[in-house]
Parts: C-alpha cells; structure tokens; sequence
C-alpha cells in the first residue's frame, strides 16, 4: 500500500486524481499505475485499468490469475469490472468511495459471488492516509476556483 500511496502523491502533482495501484504476483510486482485522465485525455485511465494493462503486459497474459491488486481508493464500476474480467484473486483499497465506489459502498461488483471470478475484497487498508490525499487535492481544487 505505500507504493500505491507514492504513485497517488504522483498523481497529485500531476493534477491528477491522487489514486494510484498495483497488481502484485507472487510477491513481485508486476504492474502499477496512478490516474492519468487528464494528461492522458482518457476516461477510462484510471490507476487501476493502467495497473491491469502494464500487468497483463508485464506476464504476456490478460488473465491475472492467482494476483493481487492494492489500490488507495475502493475502485469505481469501470475498474471493478476490468478487475474482475481480468480474474484478479485479491483486492485490497485503501478508503471507501461512498459515492462511486463498486466493492461495497454503493455498488458490489468486485465480490459478488454470482459472477464467475469475484475477488476477495478488504478496504480501509491506511485509508486515514489515502483520505487524506483526496481530500488535499480536492481542498487545492476548491481553492483555485474561489480565486477566479
């Protein structure tokens, strides 16, 4: 979870949505990400699809058997799908999304049994930290616009 921490930070100084994510087999990291939305022009760019792609890339594979995905933030609908299409065993985030979030909070998709590959799922994983993070960016966002 630090390393998804330090790929959030860099997000954030990129003007990013501070998340970051990696995809972890057998000990060894395999690949990570952090939100590129915006650098990217992409919507579909967030931390954890871009730590599923450098995964699959990294193994040769799209199927992520047997891996283990670390994440800051509880992943939306998008990214639990591509989580669970892409047969990743565990999942752990760091603080909940009760908005948007896919593994529990409004929606369950990462664990649900009734599909064919659902992850195990456990949040709050330094979320006080991970929180914080979000809520940094997002007081800085604020703050810009008052100024215009």
């Amino acid at each position: 979870m630090r390393k998804c921490l330090q790929l959030a930070t860099k997000a954030m100084l990129e003007d990013e949505v501070p998340v970051g994510a990696i995809v972890v087999y057998k000990g060894k990291i395999i690949g990570q990400g952090y939100n590129q939305c915006n650098s990217l022009n992409d919507a579909t760019a967030h931390a954890e699809m871009l730590a599923i792609t450098s995964a699959s890339n990294t193994i040769g594979d799209w199927r992520l058997n047997e891996c283990t995905m670390y994440v800051t933030k509880e992943p939306c609908p998008m990214c639990a799908g591509a989580i669970v299409n892409s047969r990743i065993e565990f999942l752990y985030f760091g603080c909940y999304d009760e908005d948007y979030g896919a593994c529990g909070s409004k929606f369950e998709i990462c664990g649900n049994v009734s599909l064919n590959t659902p992850a195990v799922v456990r949040g709050n994983l330094l979320a006080g930290e991970s929180l914080a993070l979000l809520q940094e960016y997002f007081f800085k966002k604020r703050q810009k616009k008052k100024e215009f």
